[in-house]
């Protein structure tokens, strides 16, 4: 098993409500067994390679390829005293990811044939308009979500600066909305940088004027109570759970009655296992999953459960994984394929392309 990270410098600075960044950290892993590699990656930090080719390969030693739920219940234990959440997390969703690929290789089989295909065409939504965005790439980068990639819902942030320019968050949706026209759903993520009044009171406004059809994590999404306050009290839907890093942590959200839409990012939750469990965990609340981000990697398993919503098709990760993977995915009439006629996931690394941009 061997890890490394790639730094991918951003197209221009970003920023959400909470947080401002420059380039996007990929950490790869690949799993080889009998001449045959599968592969996995997480966007983190250099700081999980280590762990992957420490503590996690330790854990994998004399469990079969075939056996990847043994190997995902073998990491998790492992890294009983070093804390599931964050960087561990990450780490074990990367290498769970790839023993995923690497079996359905290894089996002549598209992954979302090993998984069990439920839809052909995965829908998605086009994510970006970032804070740091002028009015004019936000237009261009929401004219490319609808227009060249169909998408039929767009997403920006808001809470800008931890939601102190409240003017400019309402002037910047109104924007998407003269951009997009009637007939594509508006979504706004917040990243918790309200507090919970706030976000009921801007997101009344922005039901009212702009029809926002989706407010993503308005409070933070450790705020449970705060969530499932403002999900009764605004009309459009309340989405949360991208930093769930275990599928248990999705059956406290849903337990709460916080979210309409249950988020899951296969990339932090604990790889395709912890993925297909925490969406069949929403099926028995009655709720649907939406796969946050990394929209290649999430594409085969998506395609494998009867209840999801839409894969965020989001902008950083659409130029990383472009750059840095082969058979890496791109919309049509706001849709992904899932490659069948490839086993695994589809992709592999471009060792090449990806070598100048090594940061560990």
């Amino acid at each position: 098993m061997r890890a490394r990270a790639f730094d991918v410098p951003t197209d221009r600075p970003e920023a959400d409500g909470t947080l401002s960044w420059t380039t996007t950290t990929v950490v790869v892993v690949q799993v080889s067994a009998e001449g045959t590699v599968g592969t996995g990656w997480t966007y983190a930090s250099t700081a999980c390679v280590p762990l992957v080719e420490g503590v996690l390969a330790t854990a994998l030693d004399g469990i079969g390829w075939t056996d990847v739920g043994a190997a995902h219940e073998a990491m998790v234990r492992a890294c009983r005293n070093l804390g599931r959440p964050g960087l561990v997390g990450c780490a074990i969703s990367a290498v769970d990811v790839a023993l995923w690929d690497l079996k359905a290789r290894l089996l002549d089989l598209p992954l979302v044939a090993l998984l069990g295909r439920c839809e052909h065409r995965v829908p998605v939504y086009g994510s970006g308009g970032f804070t740091t965005y002028d009015d004019e790439a936000t237009t261009r980068q929401l004219e490319r979500f609808a227009g060249e990639w169909g998408c039929r819902a767009v997403k920006l942030k808001i809470a800008e600066s931890w939601g102190t320019e409240e003017e400019r968050d309402l002037a910047r949706v109104a924007l998407a909305r003269q951009v997009v026209g009637d007939d594509v759903a508006v979504m706004v993520d917040a990243n918790g940088g309200y507090h919970r009044k706030q976000a009921i009171r801007l997101g009344r406004q922005l039901v009212a004027a702009h029809a926002v059809s989706w407010f993503e994590e308005p409070v933070s999404s450790q705020d449970l109570d705060g969530l499932r306050l403002v999900r009764d009290t605004v009309e459009c839907e309340v989405a949360a759970g991208e930093y769930l890093f275990d599928e248990r942590d999705a059956t406290s959200m849903l337990r709460s009655g916080a979210v309409d839409v249950l988020q899951v990012d296969a990339t932090r939750c604990g790889g395709y296992t912890s993925w297909l469990r925490a969406a069949a965990t929403a099926a028995a609340f009655g709720l649907e999953v939406s796969a946050h981000c990394a929209p290649s990697l999430h594409a085969h398993v998506a395609g494998a459960v009867p209840n999801l919503r839409h894969v965020e098709y989001f902008w950083d990760h659409h130029r990383a994984d472009a750059l840095l993977f082969e058979g890496a995915l791109t919309p049509s009439a706001g849709s992904l394929v899932p490659d069948v006629d490839a086993p695994g996931h589809g992709m592999a690394l471009r060792e090449a392309d990806a070598a100048p941009l090594r940061a560990a």
